[in-house]
């Protein structure tokens, strides 16, 4: 699987690719430290393979990286973030 970041000025997404199928999480930038993740998507054939929890897990890292904080608006995201305290570093909750 690979996943990649396509990012415009006031957002994107990251994209999975797994078996020629896609799955997504997009985003919106608040500010240069904030973004909300607000929807993710993964086709049925993608489904219980992990894609989900792989895009989760790299936008983390990507915010850890880049020094961002997310807020998890996607029920998806919220729900993964109170599953993982150890992303109480980046993942803000409302």
């Amino acid at each position: 699987m690979t996943i990649r970041k396509e990012e415009t000025g006031t957002g994107g997404r990251y994209v999975a690719e797994m078996a020629g199928h896609a799955a997504e999480m997009t985003f919106s930038r608040v500010n240069a430290a904030l973004i909300i993740i607000d929807h993710t998507e993964v086709p049925d054939a993608l489904r219980g393979k992990g894609v989900g929890q792989a895009l989760a897990l790299h936008a983390v890292e990507d915010a850890r990286k880049g020094g961002w904080k997310i807020l998890p608006l996607c029920p998806f995201m919220r729900a993964q973030s109170l599953r993982h305290s150890d992303w109480g570093d980046v993942v803000q909750q409302r």
